[in-house]
């Protein structure tokens, strides 16, 4: 706690009252993050200022810790983590579950408007980050196709299956038909893999042949198929799996 001193109106009374000593950090911590940017701040202080809007009187020092301590020091971890988790945590409830789906929503279209607002191909870095941001730390697999028109522009991300920990039921018929309901020329397949290795299994790479082939068919090229992995990333073209 710190000490603060108190005047009556007319001046000649004081009176000394304690401050709970968070209120002093919180200023210290915003004055910091202004005169040397976020950059230098370690990770738990970034946190800690975020907690700040919606938690007004407690100190979140700890909880902070407690929750980058829960998923190793790994922001995309904690952002991508379902409501059902961050609320085991204590002291997290509704408001801070809320607060994190806010900030998760917008990294996701922060980076999906990065890979939209170039062409796709050359952007193909932006692209993987941006896959990587919404993929990676999924608990189960998920497939989706982005669809592309002429000039390799992003049409559509949609995701077509989810799956269990080590499987998602693909329907090439479906793919193929959302293609031509888009009027896109070209696809781009990705799914994840949620142990963390993205290397492809024999089911992957006939999956992909499969929808290749049917596309095809139809004049849609299928550009590659990304598999997301935690940290990692493999393409199937570069593999010269497709």
């Amino acid at each position: 706690m710190r000490k603060r001193e108190l005047s009556d109106a007319s001046g000649i009374f004081a009176r000394t009252i304690s401050e709970p000593h968070f209120i002093g950090h919180r200023d210290r911590l915003r004055a910091r993050l202004r005169e040397t940017g976020e950059d230098s701040l370690p990770d738990y202080e970034l946190l800690e200022l975020l907690l700040f809007a919606i938690v007004p009187r407690m100190d979140t020092k700890p909880l902070a810790k407690s929750l980058l301590d829960e998923f190793d020091g790994n922001f995309a971890a904690l952002l991508a983590a379902p409501r059902e988790r961050l609320k085991n945590i204590g002291g997290v409830g509704d408001a801070i579950a809320d607060h994190l789906a806010l900030v998760r929503g917008i990294v996701a279209r922060t980076a999906k408007q990065k890979a939209i607002v170039r062409e796709t191909l050359s952007s193909w870095s932006a692209l993987v980050d941006y896959c990587t941001q919404r993929m990676a730390n999924e608990i189960n697999e998920q497939f989706r196709v982005l669809f592309l028109d002429r000039k390799n522009k992003l049409l559509k991300d949609e995701v077509q299956g989810r799956g269990t920990v080590d499987h998602t039921p693909v329907y090439t018929r479906e793919v193929v038909k959302r293609a031509l309901d888009l009027g896109a020329s070209a696809l781009i397949l990705v799914h994840n893999h949620p142990s963390g290795d993205p290397t492809p299994s024999t089911a992957d790479v006939e999956m992909t042949k499969e929808i290749v082939d049917a596309a095809r068919l139809l004049g849609i090229t299928v550009h590659d198929h990304l598999i997301i992995g935690k940290g990692r990333h493999t393409s199937l073209k570069q593999l010269g799996l497709m």
